[in-house]
């Protein structure tokens, strides 16, 4: 123990150094959790980018089928019901 400096002041020494190992720390976990993440984004998006359209001029034509007015009507009773219900 050095004969200049206090056991308060070596205490306090030890405190702050245990505070300073534990941010670095926890800055590094950080930093390599955003990494991680952003990577993780990219592989997303270029499994997106690898799915062909659907529609448009590289896809299929997109269907549609005529509704009768009972259909119609039945269809919008459905919606009617469906958003009452919040």
């Amino acid at each position: 123990m050095l004969p200049a400096v206090s056991i308060l002041q070596l205490i306090g020494f030890a405190v702050l150094l245990v505070a300073i190992v534990t941010w670095v720390t926890g800055l590094v976990r950080l930093a390599r959790w955003e990494r991680a993440e952003a990577s993780g984004q990219r592989r997303r998006q270029q499994l997106l980018s690898s799915v062909p359209r659907q529609t448009g001029p590289g896809g299929p034509p997109s269907e549609s089928v005529e509704l009768s007015a009972a259909e119609r009507e039945a269809f919008a009773g459905l919606v009617r019901q469906l958003t009452s219900r919040r």
